[in-house]
């Protein structure tokens, strides 16, 4: 079944499906400063930008990932990207039964705020209420523990890792090599209390 890009609208921010007009503010935004870039795939100039962009929405044609920019409510600037991705369908379902939430980065003046709170937020909302999966996936490099302990917060349950599961990306990496991943899930049993804990995080 095709998924229709959607917007998710927040107090802090709203995701908007990714699109090639994005390119010049979201390489404005990685270019601030890209020293939390080092385990995430973040453009580096305008024209490898635009190149991103593409890639992310060819695959978004082919119904394996939602992208969308990230932007800030109170200055509607573009600040980042997040995406739904490894969206799985089973037999006699209209909705995907499972995602995985992941490719996220934010500008670094965005990083301390509630925005990748809100944004979690909004994903797993329309996941589990609007989708209605059964589960959630949030996978990180193994070797990035600012990340991990972000994903516990959120109230993610640590699964394990797969061993070279996918290839490196980010400043601090060496591509074309596999990386190690730390996986992490949210189920739809664990849903109502995971969303509590976000929402007073954000109020």
């Amino acid at each position: 079944m095709r998924i229709e890009p959607f917007t998710l609208r927040g107090q802090h921010v709203v995701l908007e499906p990714l699109a090639p007009h994005h390119a010049e503010a979201l390489q404005a935004a990685a270019d601030q400063d890209r020293s939390t870039y080092g385990y995430t795939l973040v453009p580096s100039y305008l024209k490898a930008m635009h190149s991103y962009i593409d890639w992310l929405l060819e695959d978004a044609k082919r119904d394996t990932i939602v992208p969308f920019a990230q932007v800030r409510t109170s200055d509607h600037a573009p600040v980042g990207c997040t995406r739904f991705l490894n969206v799985t369908w089973y037999p006699g379902r209209d909705t995907p039964a499972e995602v995985e939430v992941g490719g996220t980065w934010l500008a670094a003046d965005a990083q301390r705020s509630p925005i990748n709170t809100e944004a979690k937020l909004l994903l797993l909302t329309h996941a589990f209420e609007t989708w209605n999966v059964f589960r959630v996936a949030i996978c990180t490099d193994a070797a990035n523990q600012r990340s991990h302990d972000a994903i516990e917060r959120l109230g993610a349950t640590f699964e394990g890792i797969l061993r070279r599961h996918r290839p490196n990306s980010g400043d601090s990496t060496t591509h074309g090599v596999a990386r190690d991943s730390a996986m992490f899930s949210i189920v739809d049993r664990e849903w109502p209390v995971v969303r509590d804990g976000l929402r007073r995080r954000i109020s």
